[in-house]
């Protein structure tokens, strides 16, 4: 069954949210899963595109945006396909993604924005509706 994750991160920053997915992904990816970052829009992906290759010095994700992909592991867009198999879907944007059935994990990261939190309580339903059960880890306790 597939699972979905939502992870509370106690400020209110976009920085601290993608900083969160990069280190998501860096844990994913040495698990041997494959990716999808899905975010809002290309100025987004633009972003979590470089900060993959700067969040941490020494760390090396293979990842390409969407339009760009060739094989890479870890891939960046605002909506993954039918014909984009990944295992793991991280979900920076604030709607319910397409295909997200089609995971074995959706990891959805939260902050304290009211933009956020509110898509995020919407999304939380919708997953209940369609029968998953959300689990909810709250990283003031925590790193990822």
């Amino acid at each position: 069954m597939m699972r979905v994750d939502f992870y509370i991160l106690p400020g209110d920053s976009d920085r601290e949210r993608a900083l969160f997915a990069c280190r998501l992904a860096e844990k994913a990816y040495q698990q041997g899963h494959r990716l999808f970052l899905r975010v809002a829009d290309a100025a987004e992906a633009s972003r979590l595109d470089e900060l993959l290759w700067t969040f941490r010095q020494g760390s090396f994700l293979p990842h390409a945006r969407m339009e760009a992909a060739d094989g890479e592991p870890i891939l960046i867009g605002t909506e993954a396909g039918e014909q984009t198999p990944r295992d793991v879907l991280v979900n920076l944007a604030q709607n319910l993604p397409a295909h997200w059935s089609e995971h074995e994990r959706v990891a959805e990261v939260v902050n304290q924005s009211p933009e956020v939190l509110q898509g995020s309580r919407a999304r939380f339903r919708a997953y209940r509706e369609h029968g998953s059960e959300p689990h909810t880890h709250r990283m003031d306790q925590r790193g990822a």
